[in-house]
């Protein structure tokens, strides 16, 4: 890194909450003011900066030196010192004090201020009242300064260190020694691994009790990231030995305190083995079991109808006939309290789902009607034609945590209908269900043959599983549907059959390019994606049309995609700001990667960037415009290609999926139907034969550790045999 000293002549722009700073500094050898961009809690013309980075070409702005770490320090010159002070950083002090002050101590002024401001009853204007408010500001100005100084010391950014003081305080210094590894669960952005950098700078043992129990921690957290709720007790060993780089004996020693102490809970699974849970994880489980029971135990809120009567009344409006399987679901739905219908593309779900609302609405209930993402939410909309909204939306969170609906200010509904409920995890699920009205009627809808959620959790696969709910599984392909080989093909890879692909002698829907070399997989699908595609199918290729990988690496993965992709479909010299090695640009389609519910936007969230003015960038979410710092980009990603994880909800007018064995540990059959089930008018794979063979072959997913199925059957008493 470069190092970069100098005046600062004017603070452009500062954002108090993340500390994000534009400024102009006078520098030596530098002609002119040199724009620096960079992280500080409090930062005022007059200071000098002391910064480390790199220098690098803004196409909009030119020249500018984008800091890693800043040190502001205090100026020594007496016109430095009037202009700092005049800049109001100190309560009590305006231009005109500042004037004063310099008049009456020159360069001595700081050392008053600091040491005795007694003294400051000296200049014309100053008396007790206004001395005391100097002294006290300045002293807390000092101990944000003092705290940054420490932080840096040890190795932490400007923009970690904001964020740990925004998070202790004066504290901070006094937190950190005491315990560096609570900044992993305490300061947005740190996990354990640079906790334990941190510690290490501080001196702390590799062997001490609060880095082992950190540790056995972090490594149950990350199990969570796969999808689990729980570990064996002898993978979680394993685990943390691996990341702590220390013997079984000191991580078991460890496990048994966290035991004894509470923070760690054990259950026995199906198989006899021990599975340890965090205490919230555990509880949450427990807690969407308590909901579903309360529900299905609750009298009912509406008055009684006569199901049947009412479908005989709607039937006409339906403008279908159902099977009879959906009409024995839609009979049982108006008694069922908690039920779930599931099936694969074209078994007829939405009618049914449609045909239930019908029947509801007709009996005069209150309805809500919510998916677990934005797209999801609003496909909802457009095949029901009645008002949808996320979960998150739905019970309104909060950006400080929590939300408006919960179990004691709960939903006003008598029937709830969460759709694409696969992807909801058991987080999301225990929020929902805690407020639901007693009474309420609950019923998810969703293929239990594609990808669990993202999140932790198999909240469809074990509710179905408990033996305690009804569940309609709807099986029948409708004819209209049998039409298309998306549809048929989806099934024959969800039985484990190669699927029928269209040809150019017999044209549908569902298309296999063969290609061997990865580079000539990258080639067909920028061919397909800016050409072929658009032009067969009249759309637009940046908004219509989907890219789909199996993993984020690789010549053939997510990221090598989105930079082809990006070159092609939005080309040449725009604003664009870079961040972590990824170059973002006007124009550029983009996905929220995480919620943020401060700017109401929702992991796989689509947008598109609007604007890039110095380090903030507007991006457009369905005609809603939210404004991003640079330090934010970390929520968000380029979606030109997305892994099919990411696209779970969502669907396209056209899906290219990218398909080979350089994917070979994701290539597994539930993966390869979610994908094909994205695509409406067309899909086409491209890659090796062998690769699609090995996907559809493969059902050994992950089996993950989860207890909502024994949770749920021990509410109702259920056997586990059943």
């Amino acid at each position: 890194m470069e190092e970069l000293s100098g005046l600062v002549e004017r603070v452009t722009f500062h954002n108090e909450e993340s500390g994000f700073c534009v400024l102009q500094v006078k520098a030596p050898l530098h002609k002119g003011l040199v724009p620096v961009t960079g992280h500080a809690p409090i930062v005022k013309p007059g200071e000098y900066l002391t910064a480390a980075g790199q220098w690098f070409n803004d196409k909009s702005y030119g020249r500018q030196f984008k800091a890693e770490t800043v040190r502001l320090t205090p100026p020594s010159s007496v016109e430095g010192i009037e202009r700092y002070l005049g800049s109001g950083m100190v309560k009590g002090i305006g231009p005109a004090y500042a004037k004063r002050m310099v008049d009456v101590f020159g360069e001595r002024v700081l050392e008053v201020i600091e040491h005795s401001p007694a003294e400051l009853l000296k200049v014309r204007g100053i008396g007790e009242g206004r001395m005391r408010i100097i002294a006290e500001s300045w002293a807390s100005q000092k101990v944000i300064k003092d705290i940054m100084l420490f932080l840096h010391t040890n190795g932490v950014s400007t923009s970690r260190a904001t964020r740990i003081y925004k998070t202790y305080g004066d504290d901070a210094v006094t937190k950190v020694r005491t315990n560096p590894y609570g900044l992993a669960h305490d300061v947005r952005g740190i996990g354990f691994l640079s906790a334990d950098q941190i510690a290490q700078n501080l001196g702390w043992g590799m062997d001490s009790r609060e880095r082992i129990d950190a540790g056995i921690g972090h490594a149950l957290w990350e199990a969570t990231n796969d999808g689990h709720c729980g570990l064996q007790r002898k993978k979680l060993v394993e685990a943390a030995c691996e990341l702590l780089g220390v013997s079984e004996d000191l991580v078991s020693a460890g496990v048994d305190r966290e035991l004894a102490e509470g923070r760690l809970v054990p259950e026995e699974d199906d198989r006899g083995r021990t599975v340890l849970y965090h205490p919230a994880m555990y509880a949450t489980e427990t807690g969407i079991a308590q909901n579903i029971a309360r529900l299905v135990k609750a009298p009912r809120r509406m008055r009684a109808f006569d199901s049947r009567a009412l479908y005989e009344r709607i039937k006409g409006s339906l403008g279908m006939k159902l099977s009879e399987d959906q009409e024995l679901a839609l009979l049982s739905a108006g008694y069922a309290k908690f039920m779930v219908i599931t099936g694969g593309p074209g078994c007829g779900k939405t009618s049914l789902e449609n045909a239930i609302l019908k029947m509801y609405a007709e009996a005069g209930a209150k309805m809500l009607l919510c998916a677990p993402t934005g797209r999801a939410a609003k496909r909802m909309s457009e095949t029901t034609g009645r008002v949808a909204s996320t979960i998150h939306r739905l019970l309104g969170f909060k950006p400080g945590g929590g939300a408006t609906y919960n179990e004691t200010n709960r939903l006003d509904c008598d029937l709830l209908v969460v759709d694409e409920c696969s992807m909801v995890d058991v987080h999301l699920m225990h929020g929902l269900l805690k407020a639901v009205p007693d009474g309420a009627s609950v019923l998810l809808v969703g293929d239990e043959d594609q990808l669990p959620s993202v999140g932790p959790g198999n909240v469809l696969g074990d509710i179905m599983a408990s033996g305690a709910i009804r569940v309609c599984r709807l099986t029948k392909i409708f004819r209209q549907a049998a039409g298309s080989h998306i549809i048929t093909g989806a099934h024959a890879i969800n039985r484990g059959g190669e699927p029928e692909f269209s040809t150019k002698d017999r044209p549908g829907d569902f298309y296999f390019v063969e290609r061997d070399e990865p580079e000539q997989v990258v080639a067909q699908v920028l061919d397909l994606v800016s050409t072929r595609l658009p032009a067969r199918l009249g759309i637009d290729a940046k908004r219509d049309i989907q890219v789909i990988s199996p993993m984020n690496k690789g010549v053939t993965g997510v990221r090598h995609l989105n930079e082809r992709l990006q070159a092609i479909l939005n080309p040449g010299d725009k604003p664009f700001v870079e961040r972590f090695d990824t170059k973002y640009k006007v124009g550029d389609k983009v996905m929220q990667t995480e919620n943020d519910v401060a700017k109401d936007v929702f992991n796989g969230d689509v947008g598109y960037i609007e604007s890039i003015v110095e380090d903030e960038i507007t991006i457009d979410f369905g005609g809603r415009s939210v404004v991003y710092d640079v330090s934010d980009l970390d929520q968000v990603q380029l979606a030109y290609a997305a892994t099919v994880h990411k696209l779970q909800g969502s669907q396209a007018p056209a899906i290219v999926m990218a398909f080979t064995t350089q994917h070979y540990a994701l290539l597994e059959r539930k993966l390869l139907y979610t994908g094909v089930t994205r695509g409406q008018k067309m899909v086409v794979l491209v890659g090796q034969k062998k690769a699609l063979k090995m996907a559809v072959e493969n059902v050994n997913s992950v089996r993950r550790q989860t207890r909502l199925k024994a949770a749920i059957q021990a509410q109702f008493d259920v056997s586990e045999d059943i």
